[in-house]
C-alpha cells in the first residue's frame, strides 16, 4: 500500500512538473545562467606568501645577542611589524613600485586612498599554523591579487618596504633615546661636578687630617691613627704628671734634708734612685755613724780611733750637704723639664682632641657627600652605558635589519577559492532549488488532477499521516479566468492534509 501511495505521489509530482514546467525552468535557467556567467567572468584570486624571520637587537643583549629575552618582547615586536605592514606609507610605496593592475588606467594620483585601503584589506601577517604571536620568530606575510605575478611582486615590495620602514622606526627611536640620554648624561655629569666641588672644598678645609677623615668614614668602629695618638698622649701625660710629682716630692725632701740631715736618712730609697751619689753618701754616712758608735762604745771619746771615726763622719756629712745642694739643683732642673713636658703633652693632647672633634663634626657631612657622589657616579655610569647602547642601536639601524626573508615569495599553483566548475554546479543546484520553491509556492491546486484515495483497513493513529491521500480541490466560483491563483496552494494543502 505504501508503494502505491509513493507511486501515486511521484506521478502527481511529475504531472505538476510537466504541466507547470515554465514556473520552475525559468528560475533554474536564470540562476544557472547567472552562475555560469559569473564563473566565466570572475577573475582568479591569488595569494602570495613571503616567509619572514624576526630577531631582537644584539646591542644591550649580553646573554644571547639577537634572541628575545621573553615572549612578551617578541610579541610586541611582531605586533609592531604587523602595524607597519598595514601602514599607509608602506602600502603606498609598495603600490607605487608594483604599479596599477593590468588593464587599469593609471591616474595622476595613483595610488589613491581607496587603493591603499583595498591593499590593506588584502595584506595580512600571520604566524605558522598552530602557533601564535610571541611563540615563534617565523611569520608569513600574505598578499592577495587577481594576478599571480602581481601578487608575488606586491608581497615582495611590501616585505622590502616593511624592512626599510622598520629600520627607519628603529633609527627614530634610537635618535630619540640618544637625545634623551645625552641630556640625562649632561645633567648627571653636572650634578657629579657640583658634588665633587663640595667634596673637594671640604677635603681642602680638613688639610693634613684628610687621611684621618677617610679612615673615620671607612672604619665602622671609628678607630684611626689620630685616635690612637690621642690615647698615647694621654698615657704619656699621666706619666709626665707622675714624674713631676715624684720630682717635686724629692725636691721637698732634699730641701728639708739640707736643714735636718736626719730626714735624709729617713728618706725612702726609691726617691734617691735618680741620685746615685747621694745614695752612696747616705749609705757611707750611715756606715760611719755605725762605726763611730761601735768605737765609742768601748773606748774614750778622745781615743784616736774614736776621734778619727768622728772626723770621718763629719767629713761625710759635709760632703753630703754639698751633694744635697747639687742634687737640689738637679732635681729642680728635672722638675722644670717634667713640667715643660707635661705642658707640651697637654697642648698636644688638646690639639689632637680639637682635631678629633673637628673631624667628628665633618664626618657626617663627608659621608653624605661621598654617598651622594657614589650614587651620582652610578647614575652617570648607567646613563652612559644606556647612551652607548642607544648609539649602538642607531648604528645597527643603519647597517642591518631585524627582519629577514626566507627564500622567495610563493603563490602556489592554483588560485584560492572555488573553481569555475564548482561555481557553475553550485549555480545549477541553486537554480533548481529556487525553481522548486517557486513551483511549490505558486502552483494552484484547482488545476491539478487529484490523486484518488486508496482504501485501506483501519490503521493505528500513528500510521494515519503516512498513508494520507491527496484530495482534489475545486476552484471557487469566483475565479474569473483559467490559471488565476486560488486561495490555497499545494504547500498549504499538504499541510492541511497532514494536520487531518
Amino acid at each position: 500500500m505504501a508503494d502505491n501511495t509513493a507511486n501515486a505521489i511521484g506521478k502527481q509530482v511529475l504531472q505538476i512538473l510537466l504541466q507547470y514546467r515554465g514556473r520552475w525552468l525559468l528560475p533554474t535557467a536564470l540562476v544557472s545562467g547567472l552562475a555560469l556567467l559569473y564563473a566565466t567572468v570572475r577573475p582568479d584570486t591569488w595569494e602570495a606568501s613571503q616567509s619572514l624571520v624576526v630577531r631582537n637587537e644584539a646591542a644591550g643583549n649580553i646573554g644571547e645577542p639577537g634572541k628575545f629575552r621573553h615572549a612578551d618582547e617578541m610579541k610586541t615586536a611582531q605586533e609592531t611589524i604587523l602595524e607597519l605592514a598595514k601602514s599607509p606609507a608602506v602600502l603606498r610605496q609598495a603600490l607605487v613600485e608594483v604599479g596599477p593592475p593590468a588593464g587599469a588606467v593609471a591616474s595622476a594620483n595613483w595610488p589613491s586612498d581607496e587603493d591603499v585601503a583595498l591593499a590593506a584589506e588584502n595584506i595580512k601577517l600571520t604566524p605558522p599554523k598552530g602557533a601564535e604571536f610571541g611563540k615563534t620568530e617565523v611569520l608569513y606575510l600574505k598578499a592577495k591579487d587577481n594576478s599571480r605575478t602581481r601578487a608575488l611582486a606586491f608581497v615582495s615590495a611590501v616585505s622590502k618596504h616593511l624592512q626599510a620602514r622598520f629600520q627607519q622606526l628603529r633609527e627614530a627611536k634610537a635618535e630619540g633615546m640618544i637625545e634623551e640620554l645625552t641630556k640625562s648624561v649632561s645633567m648627571t655629569a653636572a650634578d657629579v661636578a657640583t658634588v665633587t666641588a663640595k667634596l673637594a672644598e671640604l677635603e681642602s678645609s680638613v688639610g693634613g687630617d684628610l687621611a684621618e677623615l677617610r679612615i673615620l668614614h671607612e672604619s665602622s668602629s671609628g678607630d684611626s691613627d689620630l685616635r690612637r695618638k690621642s690615647l698615647e698622649l694621654e698615657t704619656e701625660l699621666r706619666q709626665a704628671w707622675l714624674i713631676q710629682r715624684s720630682e717635686q716630692s724629692l725636691l721637698d725632701l732634699l730641701e728639708d734634708a739640707r736643714i735636718d740631715a736626719g730626714r735624709l736618712l729617713a728618706m725612702p730609697s726609691r726617691l734617691l734612685e735618680s741620685q746615685p751619689s747621694l745614695m752612696r753618701l747616705k749609705e757611707g754616712l750611715v756606715a760611719a755613724q755605725l762605726k763611730t758608735a761601735e768605737l765609742a762604745g768601748g773606748r774614750h771619746d778622745e781615743h784616736p780611733l774614736v776621734r778619727a771615726a768622728v772626723e770621718a763622719e763629719e767629713e761625710i756629712s759635709r760632703q753630703l750637704h754639698q751633694e744635697l745642694e747639687i742634687a737640689c739643683r738637679g732635681v729642680k732642673v728635672n722638675l722644670q723639664l717634667a713640667g715643660e713636658r707635661a705642658e707640651s703633652l697637654s697642648e698636644q693632647l688638646a690639639d689632637t682632641r680639637a682635631r678629633l672633634a673637628k673631624l667628628g663634626g665633618l664626618r657626617a657631612e663627608y659621608s653624605n657627600l661621598i654617598s651622594d657622589l657614589q650614587q651620582r657616579n652610578a647614575l652617570l655610569a648607567t646613563a652612559q652605558r644606556e647612551l652607548s647602547e642607544a648609539r649602538g642601536n642607531w648604528a645597527g639601524a643603519h647597517s642591518s635589519s631585524l627582519i629577514y626573508t626566507i627564500d622567495q615569495p610563493d603563490a602556489g599553483i592554483r588560485p584560492i577559492g572555488p573553481g569555475r566548475a564548482t561555481l557553475a554546479l553550485a549555480g545549477i543546484l541553486a537554480g533548481l532549488a529556487l525553481g522548486a520553491a517557486v513551483l511549490f509556492v505558486t502552483v494552484p491546486l484547482g488545476q491539478i488532477t487529484g490523486i484518488r484515495s486508496m482504501e485501506s483497513p483501519v490503521r493505528p493513529a500513528a500510521e494515519t499521516v503516512a498513508s494520507y491521500t491527496l484530495p482534489t480541490f475545486r476552484l471557487p466560483a469566483t475565479a474569473t479566468h483559467r490559471g488565476s491563483m486560488p486561495g490555497v496552494s499545494v504547500g498549504k494543502a499538504l499541510k492541511k492534509t497532514i494536520a487531518r
